[in-house]
């Protein structure tokens, strides 16, 4: 539980109310126990006040006990209620439930002392002395009650105390998750706004409910915005850079005769400087919540084909969802279909097919009905400058390892198989 937020407030909120329920059963018990003893002292100080208030001296100077208590707890043998009173430490009355015993306790008043009857049992005792008037004679009056009987009251009280304060810690438990769950809400939001930005389906995140998570927001579309920005001064600078060598590369070409060694060089460098612009701005940060939908992307790569697709006679098929989207920028998108279309509209021979599937993962199939590719050839055609048609005239050999390194930036794979139609299929499989 502690691996959480959720889970160290639930646990935390857990340990203090148990140690609140725990301190507040104790202090209560200790209270009820004070006042059931307390009333069990009152009951037998009234009695001891009683015995002392009908202790007499008769005319022959015999102290005598006048009137004893009436309750029948004081019949009953080993009752543990005992009463007996004491003149000059002998004993001139006692309770017929001590039968022939007497009590033996400490000199002096006590008040919740403890005893142990004839029986065994333990008695809680309370003790007085008085001194008679116009006597010298000292009188301690001792009455007894049985521990049992309090005991007995303090379980019945203890019971449904614990069983309330146990029902009120269920309910405070189960208010502390309601409210652990409605206080962490906002984060669970801000968790899901974080997942829709980096699907692309928005771009920032929004304001939150809570005034503690606005700072954290503010910081995170601050990141947000700076990331773009980041992206879009390097792609720029990589655009300047591709103007600034491929411009003097052309004057030089311009130079030199058709046939001259130095243009197989130039070609080869110009090939070079293409593929590691091209390789540079793919491992550029991608920006987050970016979502470019499918369709019109593949709409606007066949219009750029229309022409070399009506050439050769070719038919494009398309079937796409129109809520088909990739989580990454256009240009990206653009690329990959487009080189992978303008290689099937090169081989192709009337047909050019492209379908897009999407569940959790975004399939795009490019198919044509040309001469193929080998199984064995498909990992030599996505490296860097392979090529399986070493005699053609047009080309580079970086369109498919373009393709395949901007697809394994954006989390996925392309795939090299044998069509249905008879020819290639390309196959990009993305995150979704």
């Amino acid at each position: 539980m502690t691996g959480s937020i959720r889970g160290r407030l639930l646990l935390l909120a857990a340990v203090w109310l148990g140690a609140a329920l725990l301190a507040a059963f104790l202090f209560i018990s200790s209270l009820l126990e004070d006042f059931v003893t307390d009333r069990f002292d009152a009951e037998a100080a009234a009695i001891a006040d009683g015995l002392i208030a009908s202790v007499e001296t008769d005319d022959g100077g015999r102290i005598e006990l006048d009137d004893a208590p009436t309750d029948p707890r004081f019949g009953l043998p080993f009752s543990g209620w005992y009463w007996q009173v004491e003149a000059d430490d002998s004993v001139i009355a006692r309770s017929a439930s001590l039968l022939d015993g007497s009590l033996q306790g400490p000199v002096g008043n006590i008040t919740g002392g403890r005893g142990v009857g004839a029986d065994g049992a333990a008695l809680r005792v309370l003790r007085r002395q008085a001194t008679l008037p116009d006597s010298n004679s000292r009188i301690a009056v001792t009455v007894t009650a049985p521990r049992g009987q309090i005991d007995d009251s303090l379980r019945q009280i203890s019971r449904p105390l614990g069983l309330a304060l146990a029902v009120l810690g269920i309910v405070l438990a189960g208010a502390s998750v309601v409210q652990v769950t409605a206080g962490l809400g906002s984060l669970d939001r801000l968790r899901r706004d974080l997942a829709r930005v980096r699907a692309g389906t928005r771009d920032r995140l929004a304001r939150p409910d809570v005034s503690e998570l606005r700072p954290l927001t503010a910081e995170i579309n601050a990141a947000l915005d700076q990331n773009a920005d980041l992206l879009a001064r390097s792609r720029q600078h990589l655009g300047n850079l591709a103007h600034s060598l491929k411009t003097p590369l052309a004057a030089l070409a311009n130079e030199l005769p058709p046939h001259h060694h130095g243009q197989t060089l130039i070609t080869r460098m110009d090939r070079l400087i293409g593929w590691h612009l091209r390789r540079a701005r793919s491992a550029g940060p991608r920006v987050l919540g970016q979502r470019t939908l499918v369709r019109p992307v593949i709409d606007d790569i066949l219009m750029v084909l229309r022409w070399p697709l009506r050439d050769k006679g070719m038919e494009a098929g398309i079937d796409c969802p129109p809520d088909a989207g990739f989580a990454g920028e256009r240009q990206d998108l653009e690329e990959m279909i487009g080189n992978l279309s303008d290689n099937a509209v090169k081989w192709g021979h009337s047909r050019l097919a492209i379908r897009v599937t999407q569940t959790d993962r975004l399939i795009i199939r490019i198919e044509d009905d040309g001469p193929g590719m080998a199984e064995t050839d498909a990992p030599r055609a996505l490296i860097r400058g392979g090529r399986l048609d070493e005699h053609g005239a047009s080309g580079s050999g970086l369109g498919l390892a373009i393709v395949a390194d901007l697809a394994a930036l954006h989390g996925g794979e392309l795939r090299l198989e044998r069509s249905a139609l008879g020819g290639l299929a390309a196959i990009l499989d993305l995150p979704a």
